[in-house]
């Protein structure tokens, strides 16, 4: 009989990551992936599972408007407490670091059921700072038995913390998930002005996403500041925001871009339209974690508007810089690349230290053998 492995996520980036280790288990002659959503992102997380052809087998539906992160957490909790006294799987699967991760491992743990975290070792060294991640993600691997890390450096992190058996470097499943979409999209037709609003053949396309908690309030209207000197200097410049559904996100940006003809924002943007953009766009300016592992692979430089990450290693290679969330940072780091064509280049020829797509096939293999010494 196959050994259930419970697969479970609720936010975007989590179906984008773990969706490749799903279809590698539906492959497995000795695992089978049971499929839970939490539901995060509600809308997001559906055009994921289209995309990627994966179909839940669980739905707790966790999200209610305005409810708290604690509120969250807990219905997080019970949900997979019950679902797992029904279930019974083998193994639980999550990738990351959102409430979803910390919740379901915590829950498992309850229930002596083993945890494989994806994208293990991730660290800032600020508790805060990404909040809550940060702590979700340390919980978790204290509550994980395998831990498929990413890069060395992630390897390294989790041996600092003393956590040094069953930890397997296997890269980054966003890879597998981006090399499979931009082989898929070479057989799409997609509008070459992405809805009539980016032209990429007239325009340097700066595409942007920023949507932190830790970057709400001051410092989003910061960015938005920055975006708008970028585009008041430079009349060959255009900048696409999909901007976050988040209330708190819009009131700080649309503002501030409204009557500017070359700062779009549009709706969130589909998995696939926005790989689309990143391959067309000039450079990317983002507070998110996966875009700095994903832009490399299509060969365009990061500008990361936080303060710190969790991603040094894209730092190290000169795929992505740092430039804060100062609107003065932020203008000056993409002026540079603007002006200067060798740093340009630099960046954006740099290696990807984030694996070269086979990290499903590695966490699967694990799984497997983790399964026949037991």
């Amino acid at each position: 009989m196959k050994k259930r492995i419970m697969c479970v996520f609720g936010t975007r980036p989590e179906a984008v990551k773990l969706s490749p280790v799903v279809r590698a288990l539906e492959k497995s002659e000795l695992l089978q992936p049971v499929v839970v959503l939490t539901a995060q992102h509600r809308e997001m997380l559906d055009q994921m599972l289209k995309w990627f052809q994966v179909k839940p087998d669980h739905d707790l539906n966790v999200m209610r408007h305005g409810q708290s992160l604690a509120e969250l957490t807990a219905r997080v909790l019970q949900g997979m407490d019950e679902l797992l006294s029904e279930a019974k799987p083998d193994m639980l699967l999550v990738q990351g670091d959102t409430i979803t991760v910390m919740a379901a491992s915590l829950a498992a743990f309850y229930h002596k059921v083993p945890v494989g975290h994806v994208e293990a070792g991730l660290r800032t060294e600020d508790r805060y700072n990404p909040f809550p991640e940060e702590m979700s993600r340390r919980q978790t691997s204290r509550l994980a038995t395998l831990h498929f890390a990413p890069t060395t450096l992630a390897v390294e992190n989790l041996k600092t913390e003393n956590i040094t058996e069953n930890v397997y470097l296997t890269g980054n499943t966003v890879i597998d998930a981006l090399v499979d979409t931009s082989a898929r999209l070479d057989s799409l037709e997609l509008d070459q002005t992405l809805f009539g609003r980016a032209d990429f053949d007239k325009y340097k396309v700066l595409l942007v996403t920023a949507h932190r908690r830790e970057n709400w309030g001051d410092s989003m209207e910061q960015i938005a500041l920055g975006l708008k000197a970028i585009a008041d200097k430079y009349e060959d410049v255009q900048i696409l925001y999909p901007i976050h559904k988040n209330p708190i996100v819009r009131e700080s940006i649309a503002p501030i871009f409204e009557g500017h003809p070359r700062l779009i924002n549009v709706e969130p943007l589909d998995y696939v339209p926005f790989v689309y953009a990143m391959r067309k766009s000039f450079f990317i300016l983002t507070d998110s974690g996966g875009i700095q592992e994903e832009a490399p692979s299509l060969g365009k430089p990061v500008l990361v508007m936080r303060t710190n990450t969790e991603r040094p290693e894209a730092i190290q290679a000169g795929t992505a810089k740092l430039v804060g969330v100062t609107a003065d940072g932020i203008f000056q780091g993409a002026s540079r690349l603007i002006d200067n064509q060798d740093e340009y280049r630099g960046m954006a020829k740099a290696a990807n230290p984030f694996g070269d797509g086979s990290a499903a096939s590695k966490i699967v293999q694990v799984i497997e053998k983790h399964f026949a010494n037991s």
